[in-house]
Formats: structure tokens, C-alpha cells, sequence
């Protein structure tokens, strides 16, 4: 964090004392980034709802980038001007919105997920079921203890800490 400016170093502990996860704290640390760079490092407190649309239609015109990429900075910046600028950005922004994916997402079979669970170390292969099975994030996987399972009702319980 060192290398990080002052007000960055300020938004990341703010973050973290709303105790935002670490992943996330640092995505929307990229982003706001960015968006000082994007606009030849002025501080974000002196743009306005026009510099984040300008931003935002950038990020889909001339980088291309996916929908929800696009949604995840309009996040970051939301956080930052409603939390820790304290000036919301308006609900009528208007920019160019990222365009949708053409293409349909590739699926696996039933045969080559069992070929793809046969294949694994069998160190993984219970966390690998339990990530496909269930639909858990790595880290909520990666988090579970013995005394989550309920053997009863044939369940697993998850708890966000």
C-alpha cells in the first residue's frame, strides 16, 4: 500500500472498516484509479457526474469491455461519491452502455464433468464437487467446517463473516 496515494490509502482502510472483502476492496480500488488517471489525475471531488460518464462511455467504446465490467466500476465509483465524497452521483446518469455478449456461454455435459472430476488430484476433488454441486464461491468452500453440515436435513450452512 505504500506506493498508493494518501486518498486511496484513505479509501481502501474505509473499506476495510466497513469490512468490505479483500477482492472487493481492491477492484474498486483499480477502478477509481483508473477514473483519476482517465481524467489526468484530478481529484475526484472536483468531477462531476459528467467526468463519470465520460468515463463510462470510454470504457465501452474505446476498450471494449463487457457488461458487467462496465457495471462493476460504475460501482466503485458510485461508492466513492456516495461514501466517501459524500455527493451521490445522480440516478440519471447517461452514457453508452457496454454492448451485451453475441456469443452464448459455452456448457459443460454431464460426461465431461465427470471426465473433468475423474481428472483431479484427489486432495480437491470433494471441494470440486462441492463447488459445482452447490453453486458456493471458492472462498465460501474454501471457509467450510465440519459443524456447517447438517447431516439431518442434508444441508450445508454458509455464514458470512
Amino acid at each position: 500500500m505504500s506506493e498508493r496515494s494518501p486518498f486511496l490509502q484513505y479509501v481502501a482502510e474505509e473499506m476495510y472498516t466497513r469490512r468490505y472483502a479483500k477482492r472487493t476492496v481492491e477492484t474498486y480500488l483499480h477502478w477509481i484509479k483508473f477514473f483519476i488517471l482517465f481524467h489526468k489525475k484530478q481529484h475526484p471531488k472536483d468531477l462531476q457526474n459528467e467526468h463519470v460518464e465520460q468515463f463510462l462511455t470510454h470504457l465501452a467504446v474505446n476498450r471494449n469491455i463487457a457488461v458487467q465490467t462496465q457495471a462493476l466500476a460504475l460501482n466503485a465509483l458510485s461508492f466513492l461519491y456516495k461514501e466517501i465524497i459524500k455527493q451521490p452521483l445522480t440516478l440519471s446518469l447517461n452514457f453508452n452502455q457496454a454492448a451485451k455478449p453475441r456469443k452464448l456461454p459455452v456448457v459443460i455435459t454431464k460426461a465431461e464433468i465427470k471426465q473433468l472430476l475423474a481428472c483431479l488430484d484427489p486432495h480437491y476433488l470433494l471441494l470440486s464437487q462441492l463447488l459445482y454441486g452447490s453453486g458456493l464461491r471458492l472462498m465460501e468452500a474454501v471457509r467450510l467446517r465440519v459443524n456447517a453440515i447438517d447431516f439431518d436435513y442434508l444441508s450445508l450452512m454458509v455464514w458470512h463473516r
